[in-house]
């Protein structure tokens, strides 16, 4: 989700140049303050079946991770 977001503020926000450091900061500013005015919300389709699915290790199940802990020890 986050790669998404870096991805609009991209796209809306950083497409041109911006000749300073503190042009930069300010024009962040104004486009986070605007997109939270505005609620905006990304419609996330991955759910967690899907993640576990295709990223297995990055997402564990709760009680196998539990059991796995309690074997260790």
């Amino acid at each position: 989700m986050v790669e998404i977001e870096i991805g609009v503020l991209r796209s809306q926000c950083l497409d041109r140049r911006i000749g300073n450091r503190q042009q930069l900061i300010s024009e962040i500013a104004a486009w986070e303050r605007q997109r939270n005015a505005a609620r905006a919300r990304i419609k996330w389709m991955f759910t967690t079946e899907k993640a576990r699915a295709k990223m297995g290790r990055s997402y564990p199940l709760v009680g196998a991770a539990k059991t796995s802990s309690a074997k260790e020890s």
